[in-house]
């Protein structure tokens, strides 16, 4: 498949997706997106606008325990990372927004970290 169709079917997926996937200031939105080499995952609050955290296999925290960013390890820790720092902030329950990406792989291997490290969706 052309990867730019690739990339049309995701941002169709992704169109979808939001339609009815938002996040509250109680109850965030978990938004990952992952790129080859790496994986990203932000809470954002869509009422304010405002990105709450954020964490990626580039953060110091999750960089010094995986050898690979674009790998279901390091994913499974950007999830646990994530999912400690939201506890931190008082948020126990997000929506889980995969952005259009299918779930399984990388982005399923997040949604299970964070699901580890308390949080509920």
């Amino acid at each position: 498949m052309d990867t730019r169709a690739k990339e049309a079917s995701r941002q169709r997926r992704k169109k979808r997706i939001r339609k009815r996937v938002s996040g509250t200031g109680e109850r965030p939105r978990l938004c990952i997106y992952k790129s080859l080499a790496n994986i990203y995952a932000q809470l954002v609050d869509d009422t304010a606008g405002k990105v709450l955290t954020g964490a990626s296999s580039l953060t110091a925290e999750v960089k010094s325990d995986v050898k690979y960013g674009g790998n279901k390890d390091s994913a499974k820790k950007v999830g646990e990372y994530i999912g400690k720092k939201a506890l931190g902030m008082g948020i126990t329950s997000v929506v889980f927004d995969r952005n259009g990406f299918k779930y399984h792989g990388r982005v399923k291997a997040l949604a299970d970290g964070a699901r580890e490290a308390g949080l509920i969706f």
